[in-house]
């Protein structure tokens, strides 16, 4: 017998082996597969049992909340069949001047970086960002990014956009930390002022570093710029990369000074904003019966407010009742006076400015959050829009590579 002949039964049977093998090695992923969505699948069902064990947690809570408080509920329900009209119109008349000033404010911000736009666009614009963010979960980031497109839309350039979002809010928090502060004192509260001082602390921190970049771009463009290069550096890239961008970045800046008039008129915009609000929970007591003092309804509505900010849920859905009722029952109202009172003023300020702001969402403003502004080539300042091209353009970043690098920004005269 040949060498061949003796070596060729082995043949077939190290084939079958290296078959074998790849088989093995074929369904090992299916394998792997199988066990991944069966562990998937186990997942899900507790998951399922999860979510099903959570409702029916907040079904007993409820139910024990509707026998326990059913008395004072009831009671709630009669009283308000003696409502009266007149304050329940003041009440509406109230929320509308609460939300024209908020509008005020957003007005007065834009108008100081050179953003002109009529008051109805942005009291609209307030309604329907109110709406987003009081109602959807995540309302209070989609909110902001609502705001920030369709001011970008009105002219205003990126930081100027993002600007007077961050402005606005230190703005509004400041307000409430003053009213909160004056209505515990006139109520002879011993009020802590951390609150209010670290409020207003953190609003002139932020004004200070903005009107110091507006004013000395100069020097912080050869700061940005050292760093930038040496960022280059480490990157291997061109020395010059991103100094355009951030030149375009000071040149913008400096259309945010806000200058002591502006800054005045929008703080007391914003303060206002809050007494108004005040004055539709003091109407809607009024409504019901008697309103206790002004300065405990001050602080008891600051404190439901501090709530409705930090509740997780959409609009602080039952978190706020909650901490109104208490707070009115303490400023000297009865618990069933308090409970309608509290009732009345969330269906006005509350579910009938949703309701509004849906509806001008719908009308106005449902395009607005499928459109990228920043795709467009923005104005080199505060509001001129007509600077851009109107094709669209990639927006620029620290990537772009101009020809050269940029020369140091000059700084403006003072805005009025």
């Amino acid at each position: 017998m040949s060498d061949r002949d003796s070596t060729d039964p082995d043949e077939p049977t190290q084939k079958s082996s290296d078959e074998a093998t790849a088989d093995d090695g074929a369904t090992t992923p299916e394998t792997s597969d199988g066990d991944d969505a069966k562990t998937s699948v186990i997942t899900r069902e507790r998951l399922k049992w999860v979510r099903r064990a959570v409702l029916v947690l907040i079904a007993a809570i409820l139910a024990f909340e509707a026998v326990y408080f059913w008395p004072t509920v009831s009671k709630s329900l009669r009283e308000l069949r003696h409502i009266q009209w007149e304050w329940v119109i003041a009440c509406v008349i109230a929320v509308w001047f609460s939300f024209d000033s908020y509008a005020q404010v957003t007005r007065v911000l834009l108008r100081s970086a050179g953003v002109k736009v009529k008051q109805m666009q942005v009291l609209g614009l307030q309604f329907a960002s109110n709406a987003v963010s009081q109602s959807l979960p995540g309302g209070q980031v989609l909110a902001p990014t609502l705001v920030y497109r369709r001011t970008r839309m009105w002219g205003a350039s990126r930081v100027v956009a993002a600007w007077q979002i961050v402005m606005s809010g230190l703005l509004m928090s400041a307000g409430l930390a003053v009213l909160g502060l004056v209505g515990g004192l006139l109520a002879g509260a011993k009020t802590s002022p951390y609150s209010v001082i670290f409020s207003v602390a953190l609003l002139v921190v932020f004004l200070v570093m903005m009107q110091y970049v507006a004013s000395h771009p100069d020097g912080l463009y050869v700061v940005g710029a050292r760093l930038i290069r040496w960022v280059n550096d480490l990157r291997n890239k061109p020395e010059d990369t991103g100094l355009a961008r951030w030149k375009e970045i000071l040149d913008q800046l400096q259309a945010v000074k806000l200058s002591r008039r502006y800054g005045v008129e929008a703080f007391g915009w914003s303060l206002f904003n809050w007494v108004a609000d005040v004055a539709c929970l003091a109407f809607a007591c009024y409504a019901v019966g008697d309103a206790p003092a002004l300065a405990a309804l001050a602080g008891a509505y600051a404190a439901s407010k501090v709530v409705n900010t930090i509740s997780p849920i959409p609009g602080g859905l039952g978190l706020v009742e909650a901490a109104l009722v208490p707070a009115l029952v303490l400023a000297g109202m009865p618990a069933s006076q308090a409970l309608t009172a509290t009732i009345l003023y969330r269906l006005i300020s509350y579910l009938l400015v949703v309701v509004i702001g849906w509806i001008v969402f719908f009308v106005s403003y449902r395009d607005t959050m499928d459109v990228d502004p920043d795709a467009v080539a923005e104005p080199a300042a505060g509001g001129d829009e007509s600077k851009s091209t109107g094709a669209a353009q990639a927006p620029a970043t620290l990537d772009d590579e101009p020809p050269g690098a940029a020369p140091p920004p000059q700084t403006p005269p003072p805005a009025s």
